[in-house]
């Protein structure tokens, strides 16, 4: 297993960062066990961290919506591209934007431990050829494919 970090984006504009994400693909994790149509919604204090609403319906499409609120915080020095992610449960920890687009249409996010790894999009689907190049990015900065679920968008 690689024990390097991975590099994150140069910097990240918060407000265009903030609104409705979905997840597409993630290494499976706990706290997400079950879910289905995972989405995250962040939105953007005057106080300069944001507020992170997780959601997604469990155990199933047609599953009853489950969600959590959190924070994230900007790391210092980081250009916004380092997040510290509060939930009061079940996850805090670090959010690393490692692959962004220029027109903020996906992310790819991690953490130093390269434990966690979401990718993410505005829209509920991702075209084919680009989820292929975006596999081909986490492959050249030593992610491990092997691990990554695509996550089902199938809800209403």
């Amino acid at each position: 297993m690689n024990q390097n970090v991975p590099t994150v984006v140069a910097s990240v504009d918060l407000d265009r960062y903030a609104g409705r994400w979905y997840e597409i693909a993630s290494y499976p994790v706990s706290f997400q066990k079950g879910c289905s149509c995972i989405s995250a919604d962040y939105t953007l204090t005057d106080k300069g961290y944001m507020v992170v609403k997780n959601a997604c319906r469990k155990g199933g499409v047609n599953g009853k919506i489950s969600s959590i609120t959190g924070k994230a915080f900007p790391v210092k020095g980081s250009n916004n591209a380092k997040l510290k992610v509060q939930f009061f449960w079940p996850f805090r920890g670090d959010y690393w934007i490692v692959g962004l687009a220029d027109d903020y249409s996906w992310a790819l996010v991690s953490a130093p431990s390269r434990k966690y790894l979401w990718i993410l999009s505005r829209n509920k689907h991702m075209d084919a050829v680009l989820y292929a190049q975006l596999l081909e990015k986490l492959k050249a900065n030593e992610f491990d494919l092997s691990k990554l679920k695509k996550g089902v968008q199938e809800c209403d």
